[in-house]
């Protein structure tokens, strides 16, 4: 078997189905397209993940897309102003398989929805689905149902990926060892996130403890909440708002970009430093002159 194609999807829509949130992919014409394909990050030159492609359903109308939020994770508000109105076909997507290490690629000129693989990349992501399906034998760790999807947990070689491991224990749990705090990505910073005190999520989402995931408003509130050490005299406790990819609670943030001195550009570190424990900090980037 060869993957031979990749899908260009852009943040937040690929997070939500690397997270397992998120089953359909909303496009603006049915396909014809079944099987497997890679799940490329729009502007990142990588596939980031591979999923199959079951299914594609009739075009909906409004009151259908806000019924379904829980498949597409399209905000309602969004459905509601027409800011997705041509976005109304689901592919129906299954067996996601996020990737530990991203795979580059060769972007050919022109390509915009779907891109043609090499046989090199097509054959290194077919080994990624015959290791898991020898992982759904019972070979090796076995894969997590979230939803619709099946998301792997054994995403990479023989062993599960330990920044995609959900820890669902409902005790606090213990801070990890000194020297063993976990670097979970980083958040350029842009003028509107300064202004408005919320910091872009989406590039980690997947590092996140699912149940700290909740919906678009505090009735959707998750039933887990995450602990931030931001620097101040406290931390901050707040879960996170999945369909805009940020933290909820943001009366800290805008506290921790005044004690920081953020300016547009600079960089967010988010540290693991127990399971639901988040460490931030800040790193210069490149300043204005």
């Amino acid at each position: 078997m060869n993957v031979t194609r990749g899908l260009i999807i852009a943040d937040p829509w690929i997070d939500h189905i690397l997270n397992g949130r998120k089953d359909w992919e909303m496009r603006s014409q049915a396909t014809s397209v079944r099987g497997w394909f890679g799940l490329i990050r729009k502007g990142s030159g990588t596939v980031v993940g591979i999923a199959r492609l079951v299914d594609c359903g009739l075009a909906l109308d409004q009151a259908e897309m806000i019924a379904n939020f829980e498949h597409h994770r399209i905000p309602v508000d969004m459905i509601r102003r027409g800011e997705v109105a041509k976005w109304v076909v689901p592919w129906k997507l299954a067996d996601v398989i996020p990737l530990a290490r991203p795979v580059r690629y060769e972007h050919k000129a022109g390509a915009v929805t779907w891109v043609t693989l090499s046989d090199g990349v097509g054959q290194k992501l077919a080994s990624y689905i015959a290791r898991q399906d020898q992982s759904d034998i019972g070979l090796t760790p076995p894969s997590r149902s979230v939803g619709h999807s099946k998301v792997s947990s054994t995403a990479l070689g023989l062993t599960a990926n330990p920044v995609r491991r959900t820890v669902m224990n409902t005790e606090r749990a213990s801070p990890l060892p000194a020297g063993k705090h976990e670097i979970l990505g980083r958040s350029v910073l842009s003028g509107g996130n300064i202004r408005n005190n919320h910091i872009k999520l989406s590039p980690l989402m997947y590092a996140f403890p699912r149940d700290a995931i909740g919906g678009s408003n505090k009735a959707e509130a998750a039933p887990r909440r995450l602990e931030i050490d931001w620097g101040g005299p406290e931390p901050a406790t707040t879960d996170i708002d999945g369909t805009k990819s940020i933290f909820r609670s943001r009366g800290w943030v805008g506290r921790f970009f005044e004690t920081s001195e953020a300016e547009e550009g600079d960089i967010v570190v988010f540290t693991k430093m127990a399971p639901y424990r988040i460490g931030v900090r800040l790193e210069r980037g490149k300043r204005k002159q």
